[in-house]
């Protein structure tokens, strides 16, 4: 049977998407799962020169800090270093300079910090990354590279989860009020004396099984359908993010056909 896929609901703004898998097993969507959080590539902060630094917040701190905000990643223009001597010589096709000064008192944000790609900046421009006082500097030059999540988690897309489809039906509840007061995710509306469903929540709910649990008229049952959700941190697009996985998916498919 050929896999199918069904967007049931994107946000790009949130960056997020959520997807059905018609015709395929748990494993594979593991499979599609650990490529986005380990193999898809993307950039981050690795090392940091520390020129300045007055703020109450040690370098060491500083430097986890920034490693761990999210870069725009231009898939089309870096790549993994090939080695360490592409890292140690600031190749432009595995490496980003980014550097960020600031000498007056309040918060310093993440979109002041100037990047050699402006292509690759920050993802949250207004993200803080630290608090001077009056007559405190901050100075630093950052180096990042393209990694991969199994080696650290700054450098992971995002975040993936999947289920399988939960199928949510209402008979004759006895109470519906006392059902719609324990509702927190707006899974029911109440019409007239009558539950109603919103299948477009149902999916995000967490609280499913505990719905059942209310009454004997509310029934929970599972098809052999999954339902994907991707959250990306904003390097890449849901969508550059899938069609990365897809290609490495296929490249390690490849490699291990040759190998038979």
């Amino acid at each position: 049977m050929a896999i199918k896929l069904h967007k049931i609901k994107e946000e790009k703004k949130n960056n997020n998407i959520i997807f059905r898998i018609e015709g395929a097993s748990e494993a594979f969507a593991n499979t599609v799962r650990r490529l986005i959080v380990e193999e898809v590539p993307t950039l981050a902060v690795e090392n940091v020169e520390i020129k300045d630094n007055d703020s109450a917040l040690f370098d060491e701190m500083l430097a986890l800090r920034l490693g761990l905000t999210p870069i725009k990643t231009d898939m089309k223009s870096y790549r993994l270093p090939e080695n360490e001597d592409e890292i140690t010589e600031k190749s432009a096709r595995c490496t980003l300079q980014i550097r960020l000064k600031s000498a007056k008192k309040g918060y310093v944000y993440a979109e002041e910090a100037e990047s050699s790609d402006p292509k690759c900046v920050f993802v949250q421009a207004k993200m803080p990354i630290i608090k001077l006082l009056s007559k405190q500097k901050l100075d630093v030059t950052m180096t990042a590279i393209m990694g991969q999540g199994k080696d650290h988690i700054k450098w992971a897309p995002g975040w993936a989860f999947y289920m399988k489809e939960p199928v949510l039906k209402v008979g004759a509840v006895k109470d519906p009020q006392r059902v719609m007061d324990m509702c927190t995710d707006n899974v029911f509306t109440l019409k007239g004396n009558k539950l109603q469903v919103n299948q477009d929540n149902v999916y995000q709910s967490r609280l499913l099984t505990y719905y059942a649990e209310l009454d004997d008229n509310i029934t929970l049952d599972y098809t052999d359908n999954i339902i994907f959700t991707l959250e990306s941190w904003g390097q890449l697009s849901c969508k550059e993010i899938l069609l990365k996985s897809a290609d490495i998916l296929i490249e390690k498919a490849t490699q291990f056909e040759q190998q038979i």
